[in-house]
């Protein structure tokens, strides 16, 4: 696979983290772009006169044709740089899903310090463009822009008011986002993420398929491998989904659990076999206490969620039409209606973004609680007055 490649960008003052000299056009192709970054003494030139190495280490093979421009490069944007920033970008490089990733951060030191630190283990990673900058530009041209930024809530501060905070960050973040990328895909992992996706959704004016959040993807990440240690069974082979809202009144959709293919509660009940509901709910508990031990014991989450949205990230890049249960538009699904409400359901992905919703099984209790979640959800998009 053709792809394009920079080992070290110029910076100009120290506190100022630059772009590249010249934005790819979104209609580029890889090839070229590497023409592009060559003709711009990058890094093929040495010395003070520019000696150009690439005609000393490479000899061309005598009447061949030239390269065939493969399609152009894919590329995502990770908007912040913090814990969960970092790991998402560390896990994509890692798995090789891009040809070029754009980091943006409103700190340029810390920008700059993660830009180097990833470029410089450029001999242990597949060949991928690392570039980023405190202006939004370098996101251009992105098939997926992902936002991890967001405001910590201060002691004694409101929900509401953190919200708010984070709403006034939004405006700063998405516009430029949509501007810069108007055929992206923006994937929102900033908590709550129910409510921050509503808000980009709202200030995008991207069509709803193409705003999603990272929603309850990780939660049954949890939920799986815990049904997974209590059955002694590789998690792969748990189909289990959390849905509604992410955090604390999630729901667990325990009457379409399935391992191997094989429905467990009504496998149960077809043997016979008693088990007691309070063990579902502690099971459903430990899902939601997960993140929080997590937090006690480390001081934050970074790894599940990076592997969390990279699998999403691949799925929508690669069009691979799996199911993940993420934030979407949920209004005339399962009930949920009275707004523009959006909260984690399980949907196809792939690379136009949501491409349908599961109508997967949900007993009356269940379809009551995801009912009961959307209304919550609703009550704080109101306040927000967007």
């Amino acid at each position: 696979m053709a792809t394009c490649y920079m080992q070290t960008l110029v910076f100009g003052k120290r506190t100022t983290v630059v772009s590249p000299s010249r934005s790819k056009p979104k209609s580029s192709n890889c090839y070229n772009c590497s023409l592009m970054e060559n003709n711009n003494a990058s890094s093929s030139s040495l010395g003070p006169g520019g000696l150009d190495l690439t005609s000393a280490f490479f000899k061309p093979i005598q009447n061949s044709d030239p390269p065939i421009p493969s399609n152009r490069c894919t590329k995502i944007s990770v908007v912040g740089v913090g814990n969960v920033g970092m790991a998402i970008a560390q896990t994509i490089l890692t798995q090789d899903l891009v040809d070029e990733i754009a980091l943006v951060d409103a700190k340029p030191d810390k920008l700059r310090g993660e830009m180097l630190d990833l470029q410089h283990a450029a001999a242990f990673l597949p060949r991928t463009k690392i570039t980023a900058s405190v202006d939004y530009g370098v996101t251009t041209g992105s098939d997926l822009c992902i936002v991890t930024a967001g405001a910590r809530q201060n002691p004694g501060e409101s929900r509401l008011s953190l919200l708010q905070r984070n709403v006034a960050h939004f405006r700063h973040i998405i516009p430029p986002l949509a501007k810069s990328s108007p055929d992206s895909i923006l994937l929102i992992v900033s908590n709550p993420v129910d409510v921050l996706t509503y808000v980009a959704w709202k200030l995008s004016g991207f069509p709803v398929n193409r705003v999603i959040g990272s929603g309850t993807n990780l939660d049954s990440s949890r939920f799986r491998f815990l049904i997974a240690d209590h059955l002694d069974v590789n998690a792969q082979d748990v189909q289990a989904f959390i849905v509604g809202k992410h955090g604390d009144s999630s729901v667990a959709l325990w009457s379409s659990i399935s391992v191997g293919g094989i429905p467990v509660l009504s496998f149960l009940e077809k043997q016979q076999i008693a088990y007691e509901k309070q063990t579902l709910e502690d099971i459903h508990q430990d899902v939601i206490g997960g993140a929080y031990e997590v937090i006690g014991l480390k001081g934050y989450t970074s790894w599940a969620i990076g592997y969390s949205v990279a699998s999403l990230a691949r799925t929508i890049l690669r069009d691979q039409r799996k199911i993940h249960p993420v934030t979407v538009l949920a209004r005339g699904f399962y009930g949920v209606d009275g707004g523009d409400v959006f909260l984690s359901l399980p949907v196809l992905l792939g690379r136009n973004g949501v491409v349908a919703v599961t109508n997967v099984h949900m007993n009356d209790e269940e379809t009551e609680k995801l009912q009961k979640s959307a209304k919550t959800i609703l009550e704080m998009q109101i306040q927000l007055g967007l």
